[in-house]
């Protein structure tokens, strides 16, 4: 049996609800930096007609927590009072090899330590306990700092290929067993700041989040990070939303 609060609240609301509990400085964990980030720099700097984000994007043997491209490519490594900053060191000289910007965003609780042991050129945030992203220390956009093979190794060989058509540079034809080795012996030898710029390019074409528009309009704000995240078929999308606008207590008798 529902409290009575909640007899006439929908999915929506009660996650809302559920969120607000989760967004308290006690409670918060990586979903909520990454809610935060969405909405605050993502939604709110940028837009779906200028930029893209990918969540969990591979590099070496890191995951990218955030990742927005616009006319650049900036990384966020979230850190919550949750998290341990035993990889930090790892994780940033990973990204700091594929993405011309990277940033740390952090509570309270890792503020200190995180300014002590990242590079001056890496950015620090803070999200505050009223869920307010500070920006501590402003991080240094330099694609000229990027490996153009660690960048090869982060994004697929269809994408590697469209750059390399981009930049005039023709692959022989050979058996599949050999294109791997084929482009990246092409790939490697493009400056930095070309392969960076090509990345940008190549991701945000096959990661165009601008069709999720109409749907995040429809969504709460609790569902917008994991919307963006798993990317749902165009064809699940007003099934979602019906699900979300039905009562709680209608939900109870599905099946």
């Amino acid at each position: 049996m529902l409290p009575q609060d909640q007899q006439s609240a929908t999915i929506a609301e009660f996650l809302d609800d559920a969120f607000r509990l989760l967004k308290q400085t006690q409670h918060r964990h990586e979903y909520i930096y990454k809610a935060a980030i969405t909405k605050k720099i993502l939604l709110g700097t940028h837009s779906l007609q200028t930029a893209s984000m990918i969540t969990e994007f591979r590099v070496g043997e890191c995951k990218a927590d955030v990742v927005i491209l616009n006319g650049t490519a900036t990384v966020y490594e979230i850190k919550s009072e949750r998290d341990s900053l035993s990889r930090l060191e790892k994780q940033i000289d990973c990204y700091m090899k594929v993405f011309a910007t990277t940033n740390v965003i952090v509570g309270e609780n890792h503020l200190g330590d995180v300014l002590a042991m990242v590079p001056n050129e890496v950015g620090v945030l803070k999200l505050s306990g009223t869920y307010h992203i500070s920006l501590i220390r402003e991080a240094r956009d330099d694609a000229a700092r990027t490996c153009s093979s660690s960048i090869f190794d982060a994004i697929t060989l269809n994408e590697s290929a469209a750059i390399l058509a981009d930049n005039d540079i023709e692959v022989p034809l050979v058996p599949n067993t050999q294109r791997h080795k084929v482009l990246r012996e092409a790939f490697i030898v493009l400056p930095p700041e070309v392969a960076h710029r090509g990345m940008v390019k190549a991701l945000k074409h096959s990661r165009n989040l601008l069709s999720l528009q109409s749907l995040l309009d429809e969504l709460p704000e609790s569902l917008h990070s994991v919307s963006i995240s798993t990317r749902l078929r165009k064809n699940d999308h007003a099934r979602l939303i019906t699900a979300v606008s039905t009562p709680l207590s209608a939900a109870l008798h599905w099946g």
